[in-house]
């Protein structure tokens, strides 16, 4: 399906004047598909490991292609965007996801399953996946492609990153029971693995090395990405520079620390979640 969407599009480029009303029909399906989580950008396979389809950015990009810069106006505001990218309309009632008022916005080509929380303000990005009784706090930003699992709390001001190019990047990956301290940063291909807990502040990127002093460990990234491991609990630390210069001047960097993996004591600390549903 999405092969035979490419080439309408692709047709439609390359011939202007007679294909580009089945272009728009093509990407509006696309966006319908996405918007159910029919298709998504990437997916765990049968054997747990996350694949990306490359097809599904391929469309995206095409869509910005496709757009056109229209303005709208909403009482006092003004909005300029790609015409065919304006917020989603979904029937949001119908599937039990609440988008609480005060400014969030979700974009079309974003999926949001049933039970999810949307607390304002919030910004929720194309070919993200957000999947059940996820919630999603104030100052929040879902990246384009972002995919977060089942019965998540993402913290106030907590940024997770989005990828479309390049095209074959993975994109951040939080699975299921996870939580996200407020002001936190998850980028760069950063895959969060189950039940893991990050503290408020902690910055993972795939160039920023995971230190577990649990098992006396350094995580690195494998093949461009940095895994979490599964009940993983990160904190943000430091770690001295060796370098005579920061010696002598007392320096250190950032350095995120795996400090224990998540118990029954973890989990006592996280039932305030269910209690706000």
């Amino acid at each position: 399906m999405l092969d035979t969407l490419i080439q309408t599009i692709e047709e439609a480029f390359n011939h202007p004047e007679s294909g580009m009303d089945a272009a728009h029909q093509a990407f509006a399906q696309f966006l319908e598909k996405l918007e159910s989580g029919q298709v998504r950008s990437a997916a765990p396979g049968d054997d747990g490991s996350w694949n990306c389809d490359l097809r599904v950015k391929k469309l995206i990009l095409f869509g910005f292609r496709l757009g056109r810069l229209e303005t709208h106006e909403l009482g006092d505001f003004q909005f300029c965007d790609k015409h065919n990218l304006w917020p989603s309309m979904q029937n949001l009632a119908e599937r039990r996801v609440r988008i609480v008022p005060g400014g969030t916005t979700v974009r079309r080509g974003a999926c949001l399953k049933s039970g999810v929380t949307v607390m304002p303000p919030a910004y929720v990005n194309i070919g993200a996946f957000i999947d059940e009784g996820t919630m999603i706090d104030s100052h929040a930003l879902v990246g384009s492609c972002a995919q977060i699992g089942k019965h998540c709390h993402i913290s106030a001001a907590a940024q997770i990153g989005g990828v479309i190019e390049p095209v074959g990047a993975l994109p951040v990956i939080i699975e299921d029971n996870c939580f996200i301290g407020g002001n936190c940063g998850i980028y760069e291909s950063a895959h969060i693995h189950d039940n893991a807990v990050l503290a408020s502040g902690t910055i993972l990127t795939r160039s920023t090395p995971v230190f577990d002093l649990v098992h006396d460990d350094i995580i690195r990234p494998i093949d461009g990405v940095l895994h979490i491991p599964q009940n993983a609990v990160v904190v943000p630390g430091s770690r001295a520079l060796k370098s005579d210069f920061a010696r002598q001047n007392g320096l250190s960097a950032y350095a995120p620390l795996i400090i224990k993996y998540r118990d029954d004591k973890t989990d006592t600390s996280l039932v305030l979640e269910e209690l706000l549903r």
